[in-house]
């Protein structure tokens, strides 16, 4: 199945260590369009991190543990990090606290209880000055990420070092220079892109029985389109989700694509199910964890994953 749209969805991940500001926080950023990725501690997301790039981070400066001023210093080593803004929370608001926090490369402090109008704003902020930022192809390719432009042709401009490496796996015969999808492929991305609708512009496809979502980002310049490639294989963390939380495999898929951020009908298009379908297994899920939402239940797979 095929679904598109001109606008992606900027994806937040949420650190905090409290169940209900996670709950609160997850609600709040689906509802303002945002996709959101949770970690209740620091150790957790810095391995997030590694495996998902999001846009921008929420991060709780006093958790157990690695605090969120050390957690995200560690992420500003990464230079595949460095650009990613960090605006701290936290009911401590004396100066020193903002001062820690710009100084562990914060971009933003706000404090507890959260004024939500303020908050969202604030993000887009963030995010708008992060993307102008990092507007240059290198910065891309410093990323890591999978992405590719072409003209409006279907003709490839350019990708990153990890596209092509993608690319050349997936489609062998073309040349490691000129790696690229198939000109079919190509053509029915920006075809959809062009039709306009409220869903993501994506496509599914199985290589040689290997996962691939291609979605259509935004444009970056006036005859260039952009690109992204998200290899959607996970048995091993399916596996290890369905011994450690007792899960049936359906449910360890579910769960997977739960604490990675995706929505039950994006779940079922991944997973080839109706998004009724999903609900009912994420029902049996919070039985089984014992949990009341999908924010916890994110939860659990992250720290059953981190084991």
């Amino acid at each position: 199945m095929v679904n598109h749209t001109d606008v992606r969805r900027d994806t937040v991940l949420v650190v905090d260590d409290t169940p209900e500001t996670l709950g609160f926080l997850t609600d709040t950023l689906d509802h303002a369009g945002f996709t959101v990725l949770i970690a209740t501690d620091g150790e957790s997301a810095l391995r997030l991190v590694q495996q998902i790039t999001p846009d921008l981070v929420l991060m709780d400066a006093v958790m157990p543990g690695l605090n969120g001023f050390e957690t995200c210093r560690r992420m500003k080593r990464d230079k595949m990090l460095a650009h990613l803004p960090v605006i701290f929370m936290t009911g401590l608001s004396d100066t020193e606290n903002v001062l820690e926090g710009l100084a562990a490369g914060g971009v933003d402090y706000v404090t507890k209880p959260l004024v939500v109008d303020e908050l969202l704003a604030r993000i887009r902020v963030h995010l708008a000055n992060a993307r102008a930022a990092a507007g240059s192809r290198a910065a891309l390719d410093a990323t890591g990420r999978f992405l590719l432009a072409t003209d409006s042709s279907g003709r490839l401009l350019w990708c990153t070092p990890k596209a092509r490496e993608l690319l050349a796996e997936l489609f062998p015969g073309h040349h490691e220079l000129v790696a690229s999808l198939p000109p079919s492929m190509l053509t029915q991305l920006i075809r959809l892109r062009s039709e306009g609708s409220q869903e993501p512009a994506r496509l599914l496809v199985d290589v040689r029985g290997r996962k691939v979502e291609i979605s259509v980002m935004s444009p970056i310049g006036p005859d260039e389109l952009l690109f992204r490639l998200t290899e959607l294989s996970t048995t091993p963390d399916e596996q290890q989700l369905q011994r450690t939380l007792s899960l049936t495999s359906r449910e360890s898929e579910v769960l997977l694509w739960i604490s990675r951020g995706k929505a039950n009908r994006e779940i079922g298009e991944i997973l080839a199910i109706s998004p009724r379908t999903v609900n009912k297994h994420l029902e049996q899920i919070f039985v089984k964890l014992g949990v009341e939402n999908r924010a916890s239940a994110a939860a659990r797979a992250i720290r059953a994953l981190a084991r």
